[in-house]
C-alpha cells in the first residue's frame, strides 16, 4: 500500500472508529437494533473509513496545490478586475462542487434545488471576492466579522421564523469537504506574495467569510419568496434481512452519488486544466501526481456519502427518536455530547484545516491540539442543541449569546486565532454532521412531538458556533503561556546578569 494512504488509512481509522464503538454500544445496551440496520452502520463505517483516506490524499495531492496556485497567479497579475472576476468566479464553481450542498437543497422544499444551489454559489462568490480584498487591503478580520454578523441577525429578524434555523445551517453544510481544501489553499496563495508580518495570519478567515456568504442569501431567498415553511425528506431505515440486502443497498446508492460526484468535480477539473494551459504552472509530473490527486478525490467522495448516507444517517435517526421517547430522554444529552465528542474528527475536512494550521504556524498550533479543542467545543454545541430539541428553546437565545461572546473574544485573542476559530466554524459542520447529527435531532424531535423546522434544524449551526468560542478560548490560554514564558525568560536573564556582576565585584 501507498505509504502516504496508509498513513491516510490510519488517521481514518482513529477518526472513525470511537464513534462506531459509541453506537454498537448503545445498541447493545440502551437501544436495541436489528442486525440488519447494525451491518448496515457497519459496512457504512466501513466505506467511510476508505472514503476519508482516499480523499484526504486527493485532497493534499490535487486541491491543495490548485488552490495555493490560483491564489498566487492571481496576486501577480496585479489587476484587481481579474482577481476579483477569478475569485468570484471560482467561488461559485467550487460550492456547486460541494456535495453538502445538494442536502440543504433537499431539505428546502418551498424553494426550487437549482435555485437555491445557485443563489448560495452566488453569495459563495461575492464572500470569496470580500474575503480576498480584505488580505489584498489587510483590512482587519475582527472588524469585519463584528459588521457582517450583526448585519446578519439583523436580516434574519426579517426573515420568516420557520426559515432561520435552516438559514443558519447553511452556512456550516456550504463549506464541506470540496470547498475547504481549495479555499483554505487560495488563502495561502494569495497570503504568501506578501513579506509583512501578518501575512501567514492573513491566510486564515476565507471559509468564515464563506460561511456568512450562504446564510445572507438563504434568509434572503426566504423573504423573496415567503415560504409557508421548510422542510425536511425524513431518513427512512430501509427494510434488511440478510448482508446480500445490506450489500444491495449501498450498491444500488453508488451510481447515484458517483455521478453527484463526478458532475461536481468536473468544473474544478475543467477549472484546472484552463489554469495549466494559461500559467504553465505544472510540470508533466505535478500534472500527473494532480490528475491522480482528482481520482483519489472522487473515489473517496463517492465511497464516504454512499457510506454516510446510507449507514449513518437511518441509525442516527432511530438513535434519536428511541432515545427520546424513554421517560429518561434527558439522557440523550450527555449521549449527544458523548457522540459530537468523536464525530468532528471523522469530518474529512476538519483534518484538512488542521494540517494547515500546523503547517502554517510551524508548529506551534498542533493538530492534536486543534482536535482537542474542537471535540470540546462539538460535544458542548450538540448538548445545548439536543437540549433546544427537548425543550423547544428558541435559536436565539443560543446563537445571539453565542456570537456576541466570540465577537468579544477577537479582542483578545492573538489575529491568527481569530481566522483560524472562524474558519473552524464552517469545517468542522460538514457531511458527518448534516447525515448523523442532524437525522438524531429530527428522530428526537419527532419523538417528543416538537417542530422539527424550528427545533431540530439548528444544530448544524450549533455545531458551526462551537469552535469560534473554543478555539479563542484556546488563543488565549496560548497567549498567557507565551507572556509567562518571556516573563519567566526575562528573570532568568536578570538573575543571570546579577550574578555576573557580583563575580565582577569579587
Amino acid at each position: 500500500m501507498n505509504k502516504k494512504l496508509k498513513e491516510k488509512f490510519d488517521e481514518s481509522v482513529s477518526a472513525v472508529l470511537p464513534i462506531t464503538v459509541i453506537v454498537l454500544l448503545l445498541s447493545i445496551f440502551v437501544v436495541p437494533m436489528e442486525t440488519g440496520t447494525i451491518a448496515l452502520f457497519l459496512v457504512g463505517a466501513f466505506m467511510l473509513i476508505i472514503g476519508m483516506a482516499f480523499f484526504q490524499l486527493g485532497a493534499e495531492m490535487a486541491m491543495t496545490p490548485l488552490g495555493e496556485g490560483v491564489g498566487s497567479h492571481i496576486m501577480k497579475t496585479k489587476r484587481l478586475s481579474i482577481l476579483i472576476i477569478v475569485c468570484f468566479v471560482m467561488g461559485v464553481i467550487i460550492t456547486i462542487a460541494e456535495p453538502d450542498l445538494q442536502v440543504l437543497a433537499n431539505q428546502v422544499p418551498s424553494i426550487p434545488n437549482e435555485t437555491l444551489i445557485w443563489t448560495v454559489a452566488l453569495g459563495v462568490g461575492v464572500f470569496l471576492v470580500i474575503a480576498v480584498l480584505r488580505i489584498i487591503f489587510k483590512l482587519s478580520l475582527p472588524l469585519l466579522l463584528c459588521i457582517l454578523y450583526a448585519a446578519l441577525f439583523l436580516l434574519s429578524f426579517a426573515a420568516p421564523t420557520d426559515f432561520i434555523a435552516v438559514a443558519f445551517d447553511s452556512g456550516g453544510v456550504t463549506t464541506g469537504p470540496m470547498t475547504v481544501p481549495f479555499i483554505m489553499a487560495i488563502g495561502v496563495g494569495l497570503s504568501s506574495t506578501r513579506s509583512d508580518r501578518d501575512g501567514s495570519s492573513d491566510s486564515f478567515g476565507l471559509i468564515s467569510f464563506c460561511s456568512i456568504g450562504p446564510i445572507a442569501m438563504v434568509l434572503l431567498l426566504g423573504i423573496f419568496y415567503h415560504p409557508a415553511g421548510a422542510s425536511y425528506n425524513t431518513t427512512e431505515i430501509p427494510d434488511v434481512v440478510t448482508m446480500q440486502d445490506v450489500m444491495r443497498q449501498f450498491v444500488h446508492m453508488l451510481p447515484d452519488y458517483g455521478r453527484e460526484v463526478i458532475s461536481s468535480i468536473l468544473p474544478v477539473l475543467i477549472v484546472f486544466l484552463l489554469f495549466q494551459l494559461i500559467s504553465r504552472r505544472y510540470h508533466k509530473n505535478q500534472m500527473i501526481k494532480m490528475l491522480m490527486g482528482f481520482l483519489y478525490t472522487i473515489i473517496g467522495l463517492i465511497l464516504f456519502l454512499t457510506g454516510v448516507n446510507v449507514g449513518f444517517a437511518p441509525v442516527g435517526s432511530l438513535l434519536g427518536s428511541n432515545l427520546a421517547a424513554q421517560t429518561w430522554r434527558f439522557v440523550l444529552i450527555p449521549i449527544g455530547a458523548l457522540i459530537g465528542y468523536y464525530i468532528v474528527k471523522a469530518e474529512p475536512a476538519v483534518q484538512v484545516l488542521n494540517k494547515q494550521v500546523e503547517d502554517v504556524t510551524n508548529g506551534s498550533i498542533s493538530r492534536s491540539a486543534m482536535n482537542l479543542c474542537l471535540s470540546i467545543g462539538v460535544s458542548a454545541s450538540v448538548a445545548l442543541a439536543l437540549l433546544r430539541v427537548l425543550t423547544g428553546l428558541n435559536i436565539y437565545w443560543l446563537l445571539i449569546p453565542g456570537y456576541i461572546i466570540a465577537l468579544v473574544l477577537t479582542r483578545f485573542v492573538p489575529k491568527v486565532f481569530v481566522g483560524i476559530a472562524f474558519d473552524s466554524g464552517g469545517v468542522a459542520s460538514g457531511p458527518m454532521t448534516s447525515t448523523f447529527l442532524l437525522p438524531l435531532a429530527m428522530g428526537a424531535c419527532t419523538a417528543v412531538g416538537g417542530n422539527v423546522v424550528t427545533d431540530a434544524f439548528g444544530v448544524v449551526a450549533m455545531v458551526a458556533m462551537a469552535p469560534l468560542i473554543a478555539i479563542q478560548i484556546m488563543g488565549v490560554l496560548y497567549q498567557l503561556k507565551l507572556k509567562r514564558a518571556t516573563s519567566d525568560a526575562l528573570i532568568m536573564i536578570d538573575v543571570d546578569d546579577n550574578a555576573i556582576m557580583d563575580i565582577e565585584e569579587e
